[in-house]
């Protein structure tokens, strides 16, 4: 397995360890009777993820979100452009963005409407995907695939950092609402944009 390929994995098993320091533990863990014995030790890890665990989150995120470009890069100036690493690359993705998605709903940082554009952009684009590799096709990601995935990891960043650092000039500048609103906008035009250069590989066409 090549170097970009390793990097694209190296993504997807970030995506875990992610979510360990960004989600806290749920309710029923911190008042089990099986757990007791070991209950001021979760309250403390818990008390530690919510005040502090978005920020080494989102450390982790911009880390395992930046490996996109470099992936891409290495593959391209070595010549090692994969139909592997075609396939793989857009999954890890969109593991990692559903992933961040999830864990500002649960700490009520983002809203519903706003998880379920994105990551139904993911389910058809992923459908579109699974039609083509059953014809033998393996559909790269398109230019403005890249360009939503970097509107939506600003987006989640700053949600993640609390707008750290634009809130310390500008306390009342909400970026990242905006952020996420500009990343919405681009999400649903890039699945136009796709579905309009894929659609005939599910026989309808343009």
């Amino acid at each position: 397995m090549n170097l970009p390929n390793k990097l694209t994995l190296s993504r997807i098993f970030l995506v875990p360890v992610f979510m360990l320091f960004i989600i806290p533990f749920p309710d029923w863990m911190l008042t089990s009777s099986v757990l007791k014995f070991i209950r001021p030790e979760l309250i403390d890890i818990n008390n530690f993820i919510i005040h502090n665990g978005n920020y080494i989150g989102a450390a982790i995120f911009i880390i395992a979100a930046s490996t996109d470009k470099v992936d891409g890069y290495l593959a391209r100036k070595n010549k090692q452009v994969t139909k592997f690493g075609i396939f793989l690359d857009p999954i890890a993705d969109k593991l990692l963005i559903t992933a961040a998605l999830l864990a500002l709903l649960q700490r009520n940082m983002l809203s519903g409407w706003a998880a379920m554009v994105i990551i139904a952009r993911e389910f058809i684009v992923t459908g579109l995907r699974l039609i083509a590799a059953g014809e033998g096709i393996v559909l790269a990601a398109s230019n403005w695939g890249k360009i939503k995935m970097v509107a939506q990891t600003i987006a989640v960043a700053a949600s993640l950092l609390n707008n750290f650092p634009i809130s310390i000039p500008f306390p009342n500048f909400h970026f990242d609402r905006y952020a996420m609103i500009v990343a919405i906008i681009i999400t649903i035009y890039s699945l136009f944009d796709y579905l309009k250069k894929n659609i005939k590989v599910i026989g309808i066409k343009n």
